[in-house]
């Protein structure tokens, strides 16, 4: 089995792999230019994401800086927006719904290194999906890590640190990242509660 295929079946694979290296060549050409297109070359912008992702669909707004591995197994739902600096190392699939929304620095890291470091020191790693659901908001600084799904109608508060899933219709919080409470039908009433 190739390490390409290891990657993303979620087994320990080696990244110095040269297809693997060649394809994240590939893709920090594509960003390269992606993030050295004059603000208003919107379009050209839009064309590599879609050339990139495994699936974009029409409306979504990457700003950049924006940065990745692979971009294939990055999919993303109608009307994502991503504000800057946003990183997804996308070794396994990233599956993003509709209506979500990234603040700043927002990082995703499918990747992930052997606890035991003579595993790790022979270049082995792994790679585990991340899922985000519908109505999603995570705020800036947020880091989501390997394996973790996100429900739908979630508030991820800023700066956050998500080790471990989190339910659908919560605000959750910190580091690491815990559930604080159930939004409710009152919140859509107040315009002060920032997370």
């Amino acid at each position: 089995m190739d390490e390409k295929v290891k990657m993303i079946n979620g087994e320990l694979y080696k990244a110095n792999d040269e297809e693997l290296f060649r394809e994240r060549q590939t893709a920090k050409r594509a960003l390269y230019q992606f993030n050295s297109l004059h603000p208003d070359e919107i379009e050209k912008r839009d064309d590599i994401i879609r050339s990139l992702f495994g699936k974009v669909r029409d409306n979504f707004f990457i700003e950049p800086p924006f940065h990745c591995d692979y971009g294939y197994n990055i999919y993303i739902g109608e009307n994502f927006y991503s504000n800057y600096n946003c990183t997804i190392l996308d070794c396994a699939k990233v599956l993003i719904g509709d209506n979500v929304l990234f603040g700043p620095n927002v990082n995703l890291f499918t990747a992930g290194h052997p606890i035991n470091f003579e595993v790790r020191n022979e270049g082995f790693e792994y790679a585990l999906p991340i899922v985000i659901g519908n109505n999603v908001w995570i705020g800036g600084g947020a880091i989501v890590n390997p394996g973790v799904t996100i429900g739908d109608n979630v508030v991820i508060g800023s700066g956050s640190v998500v080790t471990k899933n989190i339910l659908s219709n919560s605000i959750a919080v910190g580091n690491p990242c815990k559930v604080i409470r159930i939004i409710l039908d009152t919140d859509r009433l107040h315009k002060d509660n920032c997370y």
